[in-house]
């Protein structure tokens, strides 16, 4: 069952803002604070099997239920805007390349993939999508299929659909996906279970 429309967000509980100036600050300093986060989880490099494990995808997604619609894709598109100017954001930057070079590359599917899921899980979250688990996990599925999709559209136009794309850009992934939807299933609902103790 779908829980009732929501119309706060994580964020809007943890950081209230009570007139529309402190609002507009608290939103830059949420949007910059995350587009330092995705960064971060960009060049983490974890172990992992059968390749080695970023967390951007689990804070895009993460971003887009706690902070919403507007303030995720905010948030991501100022993440995607830092990456166009030069600044070395994404994963494998400067090495493999900066700016829109970088982007219009192998991995420039799935970074149109992070703004387009953001914005959906956020709108999702609004809707109460991250009260529970059942419904944060369907929320970062649907999110994390958001992502692959233009991902392997991109990568079959770049390289020809007559190439194992899928291999390339989906099988290798799937593990780690898996375990970053399942760990955002936790995290969020136990995020609002630990305000309502608080109450």
């Amino acid at each position: 069952m779908i829980p009732a429309t929501q119309t706060h967000t994580l964020a809007d509980t943890l950081f209230p803002a009570s007139a529309e100036s402190s609002k507009w600050m608290r939103n830059v300093l949420l949007a910059v604070g995350g587009t330092v986060l995705l960064t971060i989880a960009a060049k983490m490099n974890i172990p992992f099997y059968p390749v080695p494990l970023t967390m951007t995808t689990f804070v895009v997604l993460t971003i887009g239920m706690a902070f919403g619609w507007r303030l995720g894709g905010a948030t991501v598109a100022l993440y995607l805007a830092e990456g166009a100017i030069g600044l070395p954001v994404f994963a494998g930057t400067p090495e493999k390349g900066i700016g829109l070079a970088y982007m219009a590359g192998p991995t420039g599917g799935y970074l149109l993939g992070y703004l387009v899921a953001a914005v959906v899980v956020g709108w999702l979250a609004e809707k109460g999508w991250d009260r529970n688990v059942f419904t944060t996990l369907a929320a970062m599925i649907i999110g994390t299929a958001i992502i692959f999709a233009p991902g392997i559209y991109w990568l079959g136009m770049l390289f020809g659909w007559d190439k194992p794309i899928l291999a390339w850009g989906l099988w290798p992934f799937m593990a780690g996906a898996g375990f970053k939807v399942a760990l955002a299933a936790a995290v969020l609902p136990l995020a609002w279970q630990f305000l309502a103790t608080k109450k």
